[in-house]
């Protein structure tokens, strides 16, 4: 029998690629967006209980991240309703070395409802979908924390890992954690960005102070600012976030994704090619 599935930020960086996964399998599946009918708003409880409506398996992104204020008490929210409409399954998007996002994993591990943790380190489609994509086009990337080696994870791969928990009960009551199958700094990746791009890229490093005041010049939300200090400091300063897993090949049967493989296909459709708007 076909479930009906619930996914949460489906519209996003990993949320689109599960729609998209499970339209291929011809599941049945309801988008939780602001701009979907029903809508669902993490900041509108009230939409809440009508996306959770008639579902049976619920992918969950939370955003901008859960370690932000306010993420627990709304996961804690989210999971009661849950509970009432008898949510079979729920797949957590998480964040690898993030203290606080593992307050909200202990709320689904403990809800009594069978669950798989995603904890991912940082994504390759940062710096072609998110904040680290402007600099990039700009040509020159200032950033703090030099030195930190991040084994960045593709979101193709994020999503084929969440499709297999969603739907394959074998996964239930494991936490995965994420990650590509080596380490960058972010001289590195700029480094092959610029190499995949035949551009002249850029890097320098800068002070998180500074950093956090450039953000603020250039009109940063304050809650986007607030996490990117979090991040930069507690899980990209924290030696003991420098691990390499094997999960992906565990759960999927094959490797991760390569940064290298990441840039060379990215770098074809042009994004980075991009003129910038002055």
């Amino acid at each position: 029998m076909k479930a009906n599935y619930l996914v949460l930020g489906g519209k996003g960086k990993t949320g689109r690629k599960v729609v998209e996964r499970l339209r291929q399998l011809n599941q049945n599946l309801r988008i939780g967006s602001r701009s979907e009918t029903p809508s669902f708003d993490w900041e509108n409880p009230e939409t809440w209980a009508n996306a959770l409506e008639g579902m049976d398996r619920v992918y969950i992104t939370f955003q901008p991240d859960l370690a932000v204020p306010g993420a627990l008490e709304a996961i804690e929210g989210f999971i009661k309703i849950a509970k009432q409409k008898q949510i079979k399954k729920v797949v957590l998007l998480s964040g690898k070395g993030e203290r606080e996002a593992e307050l909200c994993e202990q709320v689904i591990i403990n809800s009594g409802i069978d669950h798989t943790i995603v904890r991912a380190s940082w994504f390759n489609q940062n710096f072609s979908e998110s904040f680290f994509l402007d600099p990039i086009l700009a040509g020159h990337v200032a950033l703090p924390q030099a030195e930190a080696k991040v084994p960045y994870v593709d979101t193709n791969d994020i999503a084929d890992v969440v499709v297999e928990a969603l739907m394959n009960d074998a996964h239930n009551g494991e936490i995965y954690e994420l990650t590509g199958p080596r380490f960058l700094t972010f001289q590195q990746v700029v480094n092959e960005i610029a190499q995949a791009t035949g551009r002249d890229i850029a890097f320098t490093p800068i002070s998180l102070p500074a950093y956090t005041k450039m953000m603020e010049d250039f009109g940063v939300p304050a809650d986007y600012v607030w996490l990117i200090n979090y991040l930069f400091s507690e899980v990209l300063g924290n030696k003991a976030n420098e691990v390499i897993t094997h999960d992906i090949e565990k759960v999927l049967g094959r490797k991760p994704k390569d940064f290298s493989e990441y840039a060379t296909e990215t770098a074809a459709t042009g994004i980075w090619n991009q003129e910038v708007e002055v």
